[in-house]
C-alpha cells in the first residue's frame, strides 16, 4: 500500500459529478444538519449530535484523525456547487499488512435517493486501488439498511456474509452486520 498517497496530503478526488474535499470549519452548518438529524444515522453506529459547538469540534477531529493516518473523511460535494456540503464518505481501519480498509459514507437527508452516495463512491474506490494501492475495501453494513448495500452493489462489491451479534454499535448494541467487499481483483476485471 501506498500510505503516502493517502496521507502525504489531504486528497483531493472528483469525478465529472462528484467532488470529494476536505471538510472545513466553513461547513459547520451542513455538517450539524447531518449529525443533528437522527434519521441519518438509522443504520449507522454513530450518536446523532445535537450541539453546534460539539459538532463544530468533530471538525477538529476529523483533520486529528487524518494526521494520525487512522482516517480520512471527505466532504462529498456537488462539482457544479463545489461549496455546499451533500455528505461525508471515509477510509478507515487501514490494515497495511493485509492491503485493505474500510469505507463508510452518510448523507444529509434531503440529498437521499439521488445516486449521490454511489457517485461517491466511484471516484474514492478509484483512488484507493490506483494510487493507493490497496488490495480489499469493505463495508459493513447493517442487514435492513438496503439503500446502503445497493450503493456497494453498484460499484461492484460482493455480499460476502453475514457475521451474527458481530459489533456494538452506539445507540444500537448488539448488531448483525453484512459485509461487503471489493478486491483489487475484481476491479481489473470489472474495468477491462
Amino acid at each position: 500500500m501506498n500510505i503516502e498517497a493517502a496521507f502525504g496530503s489531504f486528497p483531493v478526488l472528483k469525478s465529472e459529478v462528484i467532488l470529494l474535499k476536505k471538510i472545513e470549519l466553513i461547513h459547520v452548518d451542513e455538517v450539524f444538519e447531518i449529525y443533528d438529524n437522527d434519521n441519518v444515522f438509522t443504520y449507522c453506529g454513530i450518536i446523532p449530535k445535537h450541539n453546534k459547538s460539539t459538532v463544530q469540534n468533530m471538525i477538529g477531529h476529523f483533520e486529528r484523525d487524518y494526521l494520525k493516518r487512522t482516517r480520512i473523511k471527505w466532504g462529498i460535494f456537488a462539482m457544479q456547487e463545489p461549496d455546499r456540503l451533500l455528505g461525508i464518505i471515509e477510509a478507515f481501519d487501514w490494515n497495511s499488512k493485509v492491503g485493505s480498509l474500510s469505507v463508510g459514507y452518510f448523507l444529509a437527508e434531503r440529498h437521499y435517493g439521488q445516486g449521490i452516495a454511489t457517485a461517491a463512491l466511484k471516484p474514492l474506490i478509484s483512488f484507493l486501488l490506483e494510487e493507493v494501492h490497496v488490495n480489499r475495501i469493505q463495508a459493513e453494513v447493517m442487514p435492513s439498511n438496503e439503500a446502503s448495500k445497493k450503493v456497494l452493489l453498484k460499484n461492484g462489491f460482493m455480499k460476502e456474509g453475514l457475521l451474527r451479534q458481530a459489533a456494538v454499535w452506539s445507540g444500537k448494541g448488539i448488531v448483525d452486520l453484512e459485509i461487503y467487499g471489493l478486491l483489487k481483483a475484481d476491479y481489473g476485471n470489472r474495468s477491462s
